[in-house]
């Protein structure tokens, strides 16, 4: 079981960070040690299994969930959001890939090297252009490996469509995501107060979605989008610097 990283107040490696046990009620706190033999005297209740450690406060008033863990839901029952969000809706992608991609009819026209960066309209970018149209913001980042992997490629070659119609899609080199301390989790953030956030199995397959609107999991989504839009290259630059390197 992958742990969910959620926050940490070390920016120069140091420890202090918090993590999220899937599928569980339980947070996984990582500090140092306590060593100090008046505290651990202190100290009720201990069971042999039992350590403890030390963090800051600030670790855990801004990153700590103060709600109950949410219910994984399916995809569909958020669609509505697409709609109705007032002013931004942005996503981080952190995958690989997708399987939803790779069965996708374009795949292996991808794979056979035909051109798929132009797609005539379908449901999404119709709704993407309806969205933008009234003022809206629909954006992205990507997460991406050196080389890219075969579904970076393809997501790539298709992020024309998706740009056409009034998405902002960005790219972020992995290791400078790692070293921003950004999730290794998908979400969709809308209006910076609703946190949609994916769970996958080990396929890239879409099991349903965790919907929260904790105060905590909240800002730190929003401190992730702002790093990550700050440092991500905008696809037409980012596609320069693929082919410079070919």
């Amino acid at each position: 079981m992958t742990l969910r990283f959620l926050g940490t107040t070390s920016d120069d490696g140091d420890c202090p960070t918090l993590y999220e046990i899937p599928e569980t009620d339980e947070i996984l706190v990582q500090g140092d040690r306590e060593s100090d033999p008046q505290h651990l005297v202190q100290l009720r209740d201990v069971k042999p299994s039992e350590t403890f450690v030390r963090v800051p406060r600030s670790l855990l008033t801004r990153y700590a969930p103060s709600t109950p863990a949410p219910v994984l839901e399916s995809f569909s029952s958020i669609s509505y959001l697409f709609r109705d969000f007032r002013h931004t809706a942005w996503r981080l992608e952190t995958r690989r890939g997708y399987a939803s991609d790779r069965n996708s009819p374009l795949w292996p026209r991808f794979l056979a090297g035909e051109d798929v960066t132009s797609e005539p309209a379908n449901a999404w970018r119709q709704n993407v252009r309806e969205q933008v149209d009234q003022g809206k913001t629909f954006g992205r980042v990507r997460l991406v490996d050196e080389p890219l992997t075969q579904g970076q490629e393809f997501l790539l070659a298709r992020a024309p469509s998706n740009i056409a119609a009034g998405e902002d899609i960005r790219y972020l080199p992995r290791s400078q995501a790692h070293a921003l301390r950004l999730p290794d989790h998908d979400f969709w953030l809308f209006d910076s107060k609703i946190l949609v956030r994916f769970a996958f199995d080990e396929d890239d397959t879409t099991l349903g979605v965790y919907v929260t609107e904790d105060p905590a999991e909240v800002l730190a989504a929003c401190q992730a989008r702002d790093a990550a839009q700050h440092h991500a290259v905008a696809a037409a630059e980012f596609t320069k610097q693929v082919a410079s390197r070919v």
